[in-house]
């Protein structure tokens, strides 16, 4: 029997907890009127600016007894469309699966019958949603790159840009030479070919820039030191596209004008 009891009272705290959760707003409308009037206005404004992190799980409409049942019960759903509107169009949430419905007369009816003439609205917190976890692809260096590499691999040089039709590397990618140069002394048994692509030239490497850029890198470790039987250099032209030629859009094009080395022995 206590445990019955028991059981009872734990059941009556539980419904007592999800009516406290669920908070209520209550919306009165103008005798046989569905539009919002100025002082129902001005509530849901107040009630909009208060709460921003809620969700409406419930529209209920009301009448006064006034009026036939079936006329009450159309009105009562014309007011609960109004407000459903007037919330949609500020914003408001509205949990999925959420319910409306329009009870005309057909309730216990206050003596005041401007308080019957209504919309309630039951709303709650929002439920967090559950996080979305994208894995993330890790950003490697060049010298991570190196590292980790093994003959016959290829590594894009990053941000190592030339000026136009030029061998000529621009200064904002020095660093980048200078990188390769300290993972060139860093690990001396580290051979590579140092590959030039370009872009855009449907005839084909006319000047040969390719094979110019390719050695403009070559040279630059060649005066920083850098034994020459470790390196090499060659230009493909347009023969080795990321993209078709002609490219879609410039990123094709960066795409393709690029330098890489090849990993010869590491």
């Amino acid at each position: 029997m206590k445990n019955k009891i028991y059981f009872l009272l734990l059941c009556c705290c539980f419904i007592s907890y999800k009516i406290q959760a669920q908070d209520r707003l209550e919306v009165f409308f103008d005798f046989n009127k569905y539009d919002i009037n100025p002082a129902a206005k001005e509530k849901l404004d107040r009630w909009l600016s208060e709460n921003k992190n809620i969700e409406v799980t419930k529209i209920y409409g009301y009448c006064d007894w006034k009026g036939t049942n079936g006329y009450n019960d159309t009105l009562s759903l014309k007011r609960v469309s109004q407000i459903y509107n007037y919330m949609i169009s500020n914003q408001v949430t509205v949990a999925p699966g959420y319910e409306t419905k329009g009870f005309g007369e057909d309730f216990t009816q206050s003596k005041v019958q401007s308080e019957n003439r209504k919309v309630l609205v039951i709303y709650e917190p929002k439920k967090p949603k559950p996080e979305l976890v994208v894995p993330k692809t890790k950003y490697q260096t060049l010298t991570e790159q190196v590292k980790t590499a093994k003959a016959g691999d290829l590594i894009k040089l990053e941000n190592i840009n030339f000026f136009n039709n030029s061998d000529a590397v621009v200064p904002k990618s020095k660093p980048v030479l200078a990188e390769l140069l300290c993972i060139m002394e860093d690990n001396p048994k580290l051979k590579i070919e140092i590959q030039g692509h370009i872009c855009c030239q449907t005839q084909g490497d006319v000047n040969d820039i390719s094979t110019k850029r390719a050695k403009a890198v070559h040279t630059y470790l060649i005066r920083n030191k850098i034994k020459s039987d470790r390196l090499s250099f060659k230009g493909y032209g347009v023969t080795r596209p990321m993209h078709p030629i002609p490219e879609k859009n410039s990123q094709e094009e960066d795409d393709n004008r690029r330098v890489e080395i090849l990993i010869v022995s590491n």
